[in-house]
């Protein structure tokens, strides 16, 4: 029995399929878990409940492509950087692990299935989905260019309930845009913590940065802040939409999870930046979802 070698294009299939590990951990898909839950907490705020399966789904579908946008139009337009910083020299596309033509064909795939997402919700979300996805990968150049990026990328993240928003009512309304104010606060104030972990190499590199114009003391500062100003938004929130205890709850533990980020992280001592960004965040968000969900659940016997 003669075994026949596999075809081109299956080959290709399977290259494809063994790297998907690699792609995966390059838009780190794990991080999902910070604007994610906040683009569910739009959606279902919007909603006053559960929206549908029909909308959750196109609203998962939106929300994932355009973050493989956005996450891969960064690691390309940064490569050369990131092989140049020992904090990012590893990256997948530096080490050659990945190379900038399948990256650019996975950005045009999943730039599609977001627009195709975008108009299968509603007309305002297919005329507005071009300007989100040409946000995302533009705003990865604004460090070559001004010191607020850290704040431009609060913003992207920002688009997450605002989008959802839109998805599920086809407007855009007062209360989804503080939400987004919250997020993009709240976004804003991370970033520029885990940017004090490149502030020597910004500096010789020529990188903008909240750290590089205004130093590490100062930056902290200026997260702090904007932490602030996300838990005072959050809570305008609540208040705005009559939303019950549970979700002040919520609220509470999310304003102590931010202080407790913030405490983390000192101007002299940046060792445990990676437990402030990754996990303290992602706790964040996650309770914040369960609890704005557990305010808009009606009583067993309610009408």
């Amino acid at each position: 029995m003669t075994i026949q070698p596999p075809s081109a294009a299956a080959s290709g299939g399977w290259r494809i399929a063994g790297k998907l590990p690699l792609y995966m951990n390059s838009i780190r898909i794990w991080e999902s878990l910070f604007a994610l839950p906040f683009a569910y907490m739009g959606m279902v705020l919007a909603a006053q409940g559960w929206p549908g399966w029909r909308a959750f789904i196109w609203i998962t579908l939106a929300m994932f492509s355009v973050r493989t946008v956005g996450m891969f139009a960064n690691r390309l337009i940064h490569r050369k950087e990131d092989a140049a910083n020992p904090r990012t020299k590893d990256r997948h596309l530096p080490r050659g692990l990945l190379q900038p033509r399948e990256v650019m064909v996975i950005m045009a795939v999943s730039g599609a299935v977001f627009l195709l997402a975008a108009w299968q919700l509603n007309r305002l979300a297919a005329v507005l989905a071009p300007v989100a996805a040409a946000y995302v990968v533009l705003y990865s150049y604004a460090k070559y260019y001004t010191w607020a990026c850290n704040l431009i990328l609060g913003w992207a993240l920002a688009i997450a309930p605002a989008g959802a928003w839109i998805g599920v009512t086809g407007s855009l309304e007062w209360p989804a845009v503080l939400l987004s104010l919250a997020v993009a606060c709240w976004a804003g104030g991370f970033d520029i913590i885990y940017s004090c972990t490149d502030y020597h190499f910004d500096k010789e590199y020529g990188v903008h940065s909240v750290p590089r114009r205004f130093g590490i003391a100062g930056a902290l500062w200026i997260a702090r802040g904007l932490h602030v100003l996300a838990s005072l938004a959050l809570l305008a929130l609540g208040l705005w939409l009559g939303l019950n205890f549970f979700y002040f709850i919520g609220w509470g533990i999310a304003t102590l999870l931010l202080a407790y980020e913030n405490s983390l992280v000192k101007p002299h001592d940046l060792s445990k930046v990676g437990i402030a960004f990754f996990r303290v965040n992602s706790y964040i968000s996650v309770q914040l979802l369960c609890f704005t969900v557990l305010s808009l659940t009606k009583p067993v016997g309610a009408a």
